[in-house]
């Protein structure tokens, strides 16, 4: 399918073990997760494009592949992601010349389909 969905592929067994290993502290990570990532003030697709930004921000190939999944299947178009990265070169300067066109590339790759 191409890098960025075989990114999140290769996260599940680990992920699904670490889950198994501390379920309690797994627990309460999906329940923050859920709560900041529900509709609100700010819609979902925009929480997804914060994220990819703040995954930016990080250096974090999951978490890139992940929030631009998310961007996606829940509507963040374009150009709300690009001047979302925009801000993110903005504020990070070099490390972004580097990881906002991962992010882009991973919006669009899921994009696509």
């Amino acid at each position: 399918m191409g890098h960025w969905h075989d990114v999140v592929e290769d996260l599940k067994g680990p992920t699904r073990s670490l889950r198994d290993a501390i379920p309690e502290a797994w627990k309460g990570f999906g329940a923050m997760h859920k709560g900041a990532m529900s509709e609100g003030e700010l819609p979902v697709a925009m929480k997804e494009v914060i994220a990819l930004v703040l995954a930016v921000a990080q250096q974090c190939d999951g978490c890139i592949a992940y929030h631009a999944r998310g961007a996606v299947r829940h509507g963040a178009t374009p150009g709300q992601v690009a001047e979302a990265l925009g801000v993110a070169l903005l504020m990070m300067g070099g490390p972004a010349t580097v990881y906002g066109p991962r992010a882009w590339a991973a919006y669009n790759e899921y994009l696509e389909g």
